[in-house]
């Protein structure tokens, strides 16, 4: 179950972090694995290597997924050097600090709407036509609890993650009659590299509200990511995971 062999799949902002993991656990399933960085190429280089290491098949592409000329170079790319797009995974975060309404600029709310929606739709419109003649593909966006949990003195993240949930429902509904599936996954605050200088009380605030009384681990988005990819997940679409141990208060 879960195989992906012969498929291709891009994962951006996949050098580190959740995308990292996620990026691991499709090449894992079988698939050739397209990474993606925009600034950080030792690392990107060392990602790459320990995915081929795992007996991954994989491309490292640099590219800013914002940029509509960047975002079609790159899946270009990719096609050349792994083959079409069947499983994409828009994934790349900028920082996301959080603040009262009164120290937001409007320029901030821009680069969350860019990073959580104009993204996907960028890629989504260099890949889709692939999809379509296939009558085969996989869009998974990774969004976030903090929609669902309605986090205060964060409103640029949230909003822009909602709007990227309202327009994966929208995509699936509009794309479900060619085969292809548009779901998102959204994780809990799961510490990775950017967590590293977060305060440890609130760490331990946060952990002390999780049902299963354990943080999450990356390589579990990955598994929930597989899954969406997956023939077996082929009649559920416009759906959102939480991969959070329960800490959903709806």
């Amino acid at each position: 179950m879960f195989s992906l062999d012969g498929r291709v799949a891009l994962v951006t902002g996949s050098s580190k972090g959740l995308g990292k993991a996620i990026a691991l656990q499709l090449g894992k399933a079988g698939a050739k694995v397209a990474l993606n960085y925009q600034n950080d190429a030792a690392k990107g280089e060392a990602t790459a290597d320990e995915l081929r290491q795992a007996g991954c098949t994989v491309a490292l592409v640099r590219a800013n997924v914002i940029d509509p000329a960047d975002v079609q170079r790159l899946c270009e790319t990719v096609a050349r050097r792994l083959g079409p797009i069947d499983i994409l995974v828009p994934n790349a975060t900028p920082d996301q600090p959080q603040r009262p309404i009164e120290q937001y600029e409007w320029e901030f709310y821009q680069s969350m709407l860019d990073f959580f929606i104009k993204s996907p739709y960028l890629l989504t419109r260099a890949t889709v036509g692939h999809m379509k003649k296939q009558r085969w593909g996989r869009i998974i966006n990774i969004t976030s609890e903090v929609f669902h949990q309605s986090v205060g003195n964060f409103s640029a993240y949230v909003a822009a993650k909602g709007g990227q949930i309202g327009w994966s429902r929208s995509m699936a509904t509009e794309l479900a009659p060619f085969g292809i599936t548009v779901n998102t996954v959204a994780p809990g605050w799961i510490p990775v590299e950017r967590h590293e200088k977060d305060p440890q009380e609130v760490k331990e605030a946060y952990l002390a509200g999780i049902p299963t009384r354990r943080w999450g681990q990356p390589e579990e988005v990955g598994h929930a990511v597989v899954y969406y990819a997956s023939e077996e997940a082929a009649f559920v679409t416009g759906q959102t995971l939480c991969v959070n141990g329960g800490y959903t208060p709806w």
